[in-house]
């Protein structure tokens, strides 16, 4: 006997899914944190309080805390995420009431979905930095549980002994908690007219706190007068991506920033030959540009 054909009420969208993956996604927090808000009653569906086990498609209307969520079409969609060099002088946030130019403003456009910065950097730092259209996968990114490092290049005004390496390396009481450098290397020595030099130091942090690198650094009565992102775990900026370029990932790429985070990476797929198309064009101009009138800077 044939099975009778499942009725319009039986049938669920194409895009139905679990309401905390879709928050998560959005990059409102790790899929926990948003089972939790959902308890709360923080999040609401179609004007109603919503409920742990609730399903959504692309057609409904949810807010978290008060904010829209922008829905997205996707467990076909495709991740994607980029790689800023970020210059001094713009900030991390999508809106400054100062008039700040905003690191969003130089990010390519993006359909159906929005650039989620994978940690920030302070309006005085520069280096990289990167995005991605997947809430998820930043909200892993950035949580302490991934043991993930953090290397900058800095250079310090005043005295450094060998002492206060080891006091960094051993651990400070800072405002939020004890912090420290796994590791710290000495780079070039930059000579100044007042014969105190600028010490330079590539320093690795686990945690991505607020300023860390900086409060670390002053703890000492050290001043800090650069200071670049260079690596994040194992991504370094491409010798070709100058300050102000960005440069997207390609599927494998992609697949490895996954296995990083402990997440199970999306399968493989090959992008559309308008994507290679485009990708390989911006490649291209990166180099190009990479080519003309620039000093090349030493590779460490």
């Amino acid at each position: 006997m044939d099975n009778p054909a499942p009725t319009d009420k039986d049938k669920k969208p194409a895009s139905d899914e679990k309401l905390q993956k879709v928050l998560a996604r959005a990059g409102f927090g790790s899929r926990r944190e948003m089972e939790k808000a959902i308890s709360e009653g923080r999040v609401t569906v179609n004007g109603r309080v919503a409920k742990l086990g609730d399903r959504v498609s692309i057609k409904d209307k949810v807010e978290f805390s008060g904010t829209r969520v922008r829905m997205q079409a996707s467990q076909s969609e495709d991740v994607r995420v980029i790689l800023y060099n970020k210059p001094e002088g713009q900030i991390c946030s999508r809106q400054d009431p100062e008039g700040r130019p905003t690191v969003f403003q130089y990010l390519p456009p993006i359909k159906n979905g929005r650039w989620i910065s994978i940690g920030r950097l302070d309006f005085n730092t520069s280096g990289l930095l990167l995005f991605t259209n997947n809430g998820e996968l930043a909200n892993k990114l950035m949580h302490p549980s991934s043991n993930i490092d953090r290397e900058y290049l800095v250079r310090v005004q005043g005295e450094v002994t060998n002492e206060i390496l080891q006091t960094l390396r051993d651990g400070v009481e800072l405002d939020d908690g004890v912090a420290r450098f796994t590791d710290i290397a000495e780079g070039q020595k930059e000579v100044t007219d007042s014969e105190r030099g600028n010490r330079w130091y590539y320093c690795v942090v686990m945690e991505g706190r607020n300023r860390e690198v900086r409060r670390l650094w002053e703890s000492q009565g050290l001043r800090v007068s650069r200071l670049k992102r260079v690596r994040f775990g194992n991504i370094f900026i491409p010798s070709h991506v100058r300050v102000g370029q960005w440069l997207e990932f390609e599927e494998r790429d992609i697949h490895e920033l996954y296995l990083t985070a402990g997440m199970e990476p999306p399968p493989l797929s090959r992008p559309s030959p308008k994507k290679v198309s485009e990708r390989q064009r911006h490649n291209r101009k990166l180099r190009g540009h990479s080519s003309r009138g620039t000093r090349p800077g030493k590779q460490r």
